[in-house]
């Protein structure tokens, strides 16, 4: 019995769900707490806004700070000699864009918007002081650049060995769990402001083999796509169709004893 009224009284210390689409993010990775919260607000709080179609950062520049998306997409990218492009991942709201930039001497890749965007500026001074000062926001943070590196690794599988359906398939699971993950889906539905040319040039596609793939999957009901809205009628058929589920995502975030070491970190720090 004690043991079960301990896990409520943790239950009901925990904060309320946060406006914050960073905290929101970083919740799925480890618990934080109220003043964690605050101090991700207040890391939010600074806004810049860009229009759409507009690079934020380019590569060979300096760096100047980490940017988080509050609000809009973005896309991390390459230009090819030949005039291609390569876009390696979306941005959406909670993403930093992206957390280690810093430690670059120029950027190696471009990050440019796909629609109107609010950032908030963050130093490499708030960073540092995040991962020495805010444990379990570090931990949340850790775990949240395993995801991002875990999302390369499935674009490569998904480049190398995934045909169209498939590839096209992956790609609109994955921005359906990510979405959802920062509470922006209403069930399977969610804002896709994206061109065929932007799916094309992600997924190593022409626009028209794009867009034959999306007739197909309209005709077979597995989604709906009208007004910049994506709905996904059968996610189960198209994760078939992929080969894959989210568990490449690591929404379960750390294992338990990597939390409690993260916790006691906290305490320790606090009693100092």
């Amino acid at each position: 019995m004690a043991r079960v009224a301990d896990n409520r009284d943790q239950r009901s210390s925990r904060p309320p769900p946060s406006d914050n689409s960073l905290t929101r993010k970083l919740s799925h990775f480890a618990p934080l707490s109220g003043s964690d919260h605050q101090v991700l607000d207040r890391l939010a709080a600074q806004e810049e806004r860009f229009p759409a179609n507009l690079d934020i950062s380019v590569d060979g520049m300096v760096p100047r700070s980490v940017f988080l998306l509050k609000e809009g997409m973005a896309m991390r990218y390459r230009n090819m000699p030949d005039g291609g492009r390569q876009i390696m991942t979306f941005l959406i709201p909670g993403d930093l864009c992206d957390m280690h930039v810093f430690l670059l001497k120029e950027m190696d890749h471009s990050i440019g918007t796909i629609t109107p965007v609010r950032v908030a500026p963050i130093s490499r001074e708030n960073i540092v002081e995040l991962f020495g000062h805010h444990p379990r926001i570090s931990a949340a943070l850790w775990w949240s650049a395993l995801q991002e590196e875990a999302i390369l690794r499935e674009r490569i599988i998904s480049l190398g060995r995934r045909d169209a359906r498939g590839r096209l398939a992956y790609l609109l699971c994955e921005l359906l769990w990510r979405h959802a993950a920062v509470g922006l889906t209403d069930g399977e539905v969610f804002r896709l402001p994206l061109t065929q040319t932007e799916l094309g040039d992600t997924l190593g596609l022409t626009p028209v083999h794009v867009n034959r793939v999306l007739r197909e999957f309209r005709e077979r009901r597995l989604i709906t796509l009208e007004q910049r809205t994506l709905s996904l009628l059968d996610v189960g058929t198209l994760q078939a169709i992929a080969g894959l589920n989210k568990d490449y995502l690591h929404f379960g975030g750390a294992p338990a004893d990597i939390a409690r070491y993260f916790d006691r970190l906290e305490k320790e720090r606090a009693a100092r």
